[in-house]
């Protein structure tokens, strides 16, 4: 939209179907979205409005609601599903808090998607081996990158707490700083944003996928939850004495209770179970434990001020305000419920049948279409429409042939 319209006030009006298009750019039946595929309005959140940094030109990007030409919240956006899911915390005199980690990879340009990813060229001339994990040098060769990406961060108000290198060959995370649930999506969609647009300037291609690189640990974006009184801002994890409370171990008993239901929700594409069957501290499973990362729900070692839930299973593929508001949502559930977890499981284990997650895109789908649960928490309408649209990309995946079925299937007899 033009800067003139956009200071007028004029309303931008999408057409209903868009919510639901899937990543090949078709659309499910009009059904799940309205036979007319009538309009809705994109109305900009004034706080979120952004001059792009790395823009030649003045340009600016507004994130927006999408809401029904009535004025309520469209039920097919997922920002719209966060914001409702805070309400009902508010609702309770409680305000959840986030944080999100997100991994992501840096390669050089890939024009020939059949031929693997690999690391850009650095400043010293070669590419990274991967030796670099955790090293306080091991993003020099990409200096100019990280150095302008910093800068952008800087301008578009987006604080930083930690910035490593990951175990992956030129593979890298960032913690965000916590805060309100709808400020935390908001940003890890407009780093991811950033992160894509600054590479492009730097002949680069920054890729978010789960699992980019065969034997190479994948992409996660973790979410870290913990829930305060509103005025006060106590945590109401702790009781007085610092110890857990009833309702953070009702919180976990959510969890658990969602986690199966909503796999589809934190895993939602074919590529998200090649980092789930593959674990590289990447769980696929719903117990939980005190600071084991081989937890699905892992709760790290931390004062009691700031205990808090780390829900490891959604990958950076994720989307943030639907992976943040699908394990709010089922917190709250368990709150509200009062549900008791399983008992926290350390060191080596194994997973139990019923703490056990669907291991592929088809078997989510089919876990969420069966989920009275994810209808009650998010509407029918919106799982049915999730659904629909990622039914047809996995039709999608499955009309092609893979190199590795024409390399080792071909021959047999």
């Amino acid at each position: 939209m033009t800067a003139e319209g956009f200071l007028e006030g004029r309303r931008l009006q999408l057409a209903r179907g868009v919510l639901l298009q899937c990543i090949m750019g078709g659309y499910p039946a009009a059904k799940f979205y309205g036979s007319d595929d009538g309009d809705l309005a994109l109305v900009a959140d004034p706080a979120q409005i952004h001059p792009l940094p790395w823009s030649e030109e003045p340009r600016a990007f507004a994130i927006c609601d999408a809401d029904e030409l009535t004025g309520e919240s469209s039920n097919l956006s997922t920002r719209g599903q966060l914001k409702k899911v805070i309400a009902r915390y508010a609702a309770l005199g409680l305000a959840p808090v986030v944080a999100t980690e997100l991994e992501f990879f840096v390669f050089a340009p890939n024009t020939d998607p059949t031929q693997p990813f690999q690391p850009p060229v650095g400043l010293d001339g070669r590419r990274e081996d991967g030796h670099s994990a955790f090293s306080v040098s091991s993003n020099n060769g990409l200096r100019p990158f990280f150095s302008e990406v910093y800068k952008c961060m800087a301008a578009l108000g987006l604080p930083r707490d930690t910035f490593m290198h990951e175990m992956g060959v030129s593979q890298f995370e960032i913690n965000l700083l916590h805060g309100d649930p709808l400020l935390l999506a908001d940003q890890t969609f407009l780093f991811k944003h950033l992160l894509k647009e600054v590479a492009l300037k730097h002949g680069l291609t920054v890729v978010c996928m789960a699992k980019p690189l065969a034997h190479t640990p994948g992409s996660s974006m973790h979410i870290h939850q913990s829930i305060v009184e509103i005025g006060s801002g106590k945590n109401v994890f702790s009781d007085a004495d610092g110890q857990p409370t009833a309702m953070f171990r009702h919180f976990i008993g959510g969890q658990q209770a969602g986690m199966a239901d909503f796999t589809a929700l934190f895993a939602p594409n074919v590529n998200s179970y090649q980092r789930l069957c593959h674990p590289f501290a990447s769980p696929n499973n719903a117990c939980w434990s005190h600071d084991n990362r081989a937890a699905g729900l892992r709760i790290p070692a931390s004062s009691p001020v700031a205990r808090r839930v780390e829900n490891r299973l959604p990958g950076a593929d994720a989307n943030p305000y639907l992976a943040i508001a699908a394990s709010l949502a089922a917190g709250l559930y368990g709150i509200e419920h009062e549900l008791e977890p399983s008992e926290a499981i350390q060191g080596e284990f194994d997973v139990p049948d019923h703490l056990s997650l669907p291991c592929t895109l088809h078997a989510a789908l089919e876990r969420l279409k069966r989920s009275q649960l994810a209808k009650e928490l998010f509407g029918t309408e919106f799982i049915e429409g999730y659904i629909a649209s990622k039914t047809m990309e996995l039709t999608s995946f499955f009309d092609e042939i893979t190199p590795w079925e024409r390399r080792v299937l071909a021959a047999q007899a």
